[in-house]
């Protein structure tokens, strides 16, 4: 079986059900829309533009896109690459381009020109489809890009240096092209986060899509009745694989363009979703806007809410404790995953584990894990050591680089990068990313532990921990702190916060400034390093 027989399935069982919904609280207007897609909402001021896409329409248009890239000579083997924002074509485009046996190659919608470049060229992609917000990055390259390879646009008012996507697939058929596939021929290549220097491309196969199904709705229980609220980039593996309990579930999912807290809430209420995928930063978000009076639970119907699982990187137990004691009848879930193990699940905490919050779980459905040295042996329970997963989701290797494929796979392997200890009763917990270890006088700090015990603090909105150069200790611990709105707070009272840690993990030097994080949610600590680990190195080249 391959993941686009699912899609096929639905198509035939539930030709006019409503899959996929849509939504821009940002666009306050009635706008006609196309293929089979109606404004349900009557407009007013107060109405966002919404779109729906049923599973019989769904299936078509992946046919068409298919079909159009076949005539154009794409076959099994080929890569299409795929730049856009979120939105009803993009599920529709990515499974046209398995359905041709081509690779779909999805790409990061932050990358800059020269990094579009460097990944299509990398994947050796011989067609780029792109959409309206990326038409000068793409303009920027396309010279060079274009020779022999095709630039499809999609939306409205098409480049001259691109062909038009709507006026291409028109005439295509809607028929499947009914190429033979099989869960051993290859599916798509993703690119990793690109946190140091340029992203590695990541080779999965047909297997490990469909393995992500399975594992989605296994741990989370998707009916056909469920209504999953999807807000992360569909280009990265954790939005999509959290998708795919839909997919082979028959349900309906909600697109929502937007992360405020009342955008999330009035969708969840207006389209009755009742599964809730959230990044760390939305969820702090929700929680200060409710306790700020912002918003008004009130005034939003939310008790077929039943899920709200979070991933893509350490969840802070207070957090946690927080949101059920507002939202007590939720379940809840952590998800750990890598695009390497096609994304969420490979370890999760379980619904019933309520009691575990802070461990990230255990090994996923499917899955097994083990926790080792340098040597690869595995450590003795309580030992700090790295996260190594093992099953059918991991990646076939880093595309043309065999050097650091070999870095991180051995015997099936996938040797995460992550710092973990499992306690008494089996439970792994994430300790930092071994890059990310701060080396002060010969201990190790891990800053994932220290950002959460600051995170204790009312006034803190977030919190990245950073080593930063030291002549006499080598490193030292740096708290970036991001304040809630309204509040002032000063060094001191950080410090006199922090007494509750060991000295050793006390931070040394304490910011105050915003956090970067990536679309995904992931603090991007090279950013911070490169930024104050700069301004350290010329302080102390100044006192020197």
């Amino acid at each position: 079986m391959v993941i686009t027989d699912f899609l096929e399935r639905n198509a035939r069982e539930y030709p006019n059900d409503i899959c996929l919904v849509e939504i821009n609280p940002e666009i306050k207007e009635d706008r006609r829309v196309t293929w089979k897609e109606y404004e349900l909402i009557e407009p007013s001021p107060k109405t966002s533009y919404r779109r729906e896409i049923t599973w019989g329409v769904f299936n078509e248009k992946a046919n068409r896109f298919a079909n159009l890239l076949i005539q154009r000579g794409i076959k099994k083997g080929d890569k299409v690459a795929i730049l856009m924002m979120n939105g009803l074509e993009w599920l529709p485009i990515y499974f046209g381009v398995l359905k041709t046996g081509a690779l779909a190659v999805p790409l990061n919608f932050r990358y800059s020109a020269e990094e579009i470049e460097y990944c299509v060229n990398l994947a050796e992609a011989d067609i780029l489809v792109f959409s309206n917000p990326f038409i000068g990055r793409v303009e920027e390259i396309a010279d060079r890009i274009s020779k022999g390879r095709l630039l499809i646009y999609v939306g409205e008012g098409c480049p001259g240096f691109a062909d038009d996507y709507n006026s291409l697939s028109a005439n295509c058929s809607s028929q499947s092209p009914m190429v033979p596939l099989t869960d051993e021929d290859y599916a798509a290549i993703y690119f990793s986060s690109g946190t140091t220097g340029f992203p590695k491309a990541i080779l999965h196969k047909h297997r490990s899509l469909v393995h992500s199904c399975m594992v989605e709705q296994n741990h989370h229980g998707q009916k056909k009745d469920d209504v999953f609220l999807c807000i992360p980039p569909l280009y990265h593996t954790g939005a999509k694989m959290h998708w795919f309990g839909s997919l082979l579930s028959g349900s309906k999912a909600v697109l929502l363009k937007g992360t405020k807290p009342e955008f999330i809430l009035e969708a969840v209420s207006k389209e009755k979703c009742t599964i809730v995928w959230l990044l760390v930063p939305w969820a702090q978000d929700i929680l200060e806007a409710i306790e700020s009076g912002q918003v008004n639970l009130e005034d939003y119907d939310l008790k077929q809410w039943r899920l709200m699982h979070i991933g893509a990187q350490p969840v802070p137990q207070s957090l946690i404790k927080k949101w059920k004691s507002i939202f007590p009848e939720h379940d809840y879930d952590t998800n750990y995953g890598l695009s390497e193990s096609i994304g969420p699940g490979c370890v999760h905490l379980g619904m019933e584990n309520i009691h575990k919050v802070g461990a990230i779980g255990k090994a996923g459905y499917g899955w097994e894990v083990k926790i080792v040295d340098e040597k690869h042996n595995t450590v003795e329970k309580g030992q700090v050591g790295e996260l190594a997963v093992k099953g059918p989701g991991v990646m076939t290797c880093y595309y043309r680089d065999e050097k650091a494929t070999n870095e991180v796979l051995a015997d099936g392997w996938l040797f995460t990068g992550d710092m973990a200890q499992e306690d008494e009763d089996g439970f792994i917990f994430l300790v930092d990313r071994k890059k990310d270890v701060i080396i002060s006088g010969g201990e190790n700090l891990y800053p994932v532990q220290i950002e959460d015990f600051i995170r204790t603090n009312d006034k803190v909105h977030d919190v990245a921990v950073i080593g930063l150069p030291d002549k006499r200790l080598g490193e030292i611990a740096a708290a970036i702190i991001e304040l809630k709105d309204g509040v002032t707070m000063t060094k001191e009272e950080i410090d006199e916060h922090c007494l509750g840690m060991p000295r050793y993990k006390r931070p040394h030097e304490v910011i105050f400034a915003d956090i970067p994080r990536n679309p995904t949610g992931k603090i991007e600590k090279p950013k911070l390093r490169e930024k104050y680990g700069a301004n350290r190195l010329i302080a102390e080249q100044n006192m020197g």
